[in-house]
């Protein structure tokens, strides 16, 4: 699937809640992009890219309509491993969205301490977050990173796959 498959009805306005909607279905097809095997991970994953960072991925929790999931780089500090970006996800299977939850409020990048340090309503504070999201998972597609459950691990039930 790609970004152009997403048809609005009608032109939206960035920061509106039509525009923050569609934002959230390009994150869901951004998402199944990186993680075609979403419904079958457990655990932790990580991927591995030869001109990127690892990528983790955690599933948090899984119900029957929703998965949230912990999707970061992980990078080397005085006081033990930094997650940076460090986005909490939660993907709504039956409504095809996916939104970026939380992010850190201390990043690694001063840059990236913007999309949290904003004040007043929640609107552009959503926005902000799912726009980093948005980027940052084209960014992971464009540098390689993928995460599937190995093809030993679909004929049976998923297990955690590192």
């Amino acid at each position: 699937m790609a970004d152009s498959a997403i048809a609005p009805q009608c032109f939206v306005r960035p920061q509106s809640f039509a525009g923050l909607m569609t934002l959230y279905e390009s994150n869901f097809i951004r998402l199944y992009t990186l993680v075609p095997d979403l419904d079958r991970l457990t655990g932790e994953v990580v991927s591995i890219s030869r001109s990127d960072c690892d990528l983790h991925l955690t599933i948090e929790e899984r119900t029957r309509y929703t998965t949230t999931i912990h999707l970061t780089y992980y990078f080397a500090s005085d006081a033990g491993p930094q997650a940076d970006p460090d986005l909490r996800i939660r993907v709504y299977h039956d409504a095809r969205l996916g939104e970026a939850m939380a992010c850190s409020r201390r990043h690694r990048h001063a840059a990236l301490n913007r999309f949290e340090e904003q004040q007043g309503r929640e609107l552009p504070r959503r926005w902000s977050r799912n726009m980093l999201l948005n980027k940052w998972l084209e960014y992971c597609i464009d540098r390689g990173h993928g995460f599937a459950v190995p093809a030993h691990a679909r004929s049976r039930r998923p297990e955690a796959v590192r």
